[in-house]
């Protein structure tokens, strides 16, 4: 649900998840005064009043440390992409040279990166990972320890090209890690739950002017289920209209790339 959510379009999440969802809401209160009657709604305003301020802060805080979450792992995501594309950068830089061992090397890294981009991000969108990217960054290490042992080059630019290629490795695995989703399906129920137990809470108020009072339902329901979109737009980093994109590798690709 969470990637159904993720890959629509930003009209189209609004219309289910705060659009329809506030429309029920406002039929809520006109329902309930049919049912129940003014007179009783009334007589639990003091205490229903008590009760929500509760439930209202405890679910305020739920989706709170929500969003911080998403919003941090998405972050997480894009310092990700971005520390893979200067490692790359680096490695370019670092296997310069005419000898056909550094020519294969920067070879396999453009390769790397095209398949990274054509093929890693259309995989992480389904929150899986591509393995024609895997293979081509198996076949930049071996062309990386190939170039160390027949170019005489000084041990520490060794060292530093393994650094680089084990940045790109961690950087890589972080992004496909968080592309299957940040929130995990227990707080999904919570927030979900939470979202239809708060906004049916006001249902138990009773206010003579019938017309506010569901005016008043209709702009809290529209709060929490934003806030639920974007919780939702932020779920999976590299899926949907909100996503980390590939820019960075590339203009890496583009500055240091064989054309």
């Amino acid at each position: 649900m969470s990637f159904f959510l993720s890959g629509l379009p930003v009209w189209a999440a609004a219309i289910l998840l705060v659009i329809a969802p506030t429309i029920a809401a406002m039929c809520g209160p006109i329902l309930m005064r049919r049912r129940v009657g003014l007179d009783r709604l009334t007589s639990n305003n003091e205490i229903a009043g008590f009760k929500f301020a509760t439930v209202g802060v405890i679910y305020g805080v739920l989706m709170g440390f929500a969003v911080i979450v998403v919003w941090e792992k998405f972050s997480e995501a894009e310092i990700a992409v971005v520390q893979e594309a200067g490692a790359s950068e680096t490695i370019y830089r670092l296997a310069a040279g005419a000898e056909p061992e550094a020519v294969t090397t920067r070879a396999a890294l453009d390769n790397y990166l095209r398949l990274a981009i054509d093929r890693d991000w259309p995989s992480m969108e389904k929150g899986k990972a591509s393995r024609e990217a895997t293979q081509a960054l198996n076949a930049l290490y071996a062309n990386a320890i190939h170039l160390m042992d027949n170019t005489p080059r000084p041990p520490e630019i060794f060292e530093e090209i393994l650094k680089q290629l084990d940045t790109i490795t961690q950087a890589r695995r972080t992004r496909i890690h968080l592309s299957t989703g940040i929130v995990p399906e227990l707080l999904w129920m919570a927030l979900y739950g939470g979202a239809i137990l708060t906004v049916g809470f006001t249902f138990f108020f009773g206010t003579k002017n019938l017309p506010a009072q569901v005016m008043m339902t209709a702009i809290l329901s529209v709060i929490v289920f934003m806030g639920l979109l974007l919780i939702v737009s932020f779920d999976h980093p590299f899926t949907g209209p909100v996503q980390v994109g590939s820019r960075p590798l590339q203009h890496v690709l583009e500055d240091f790339g064989h054309r």
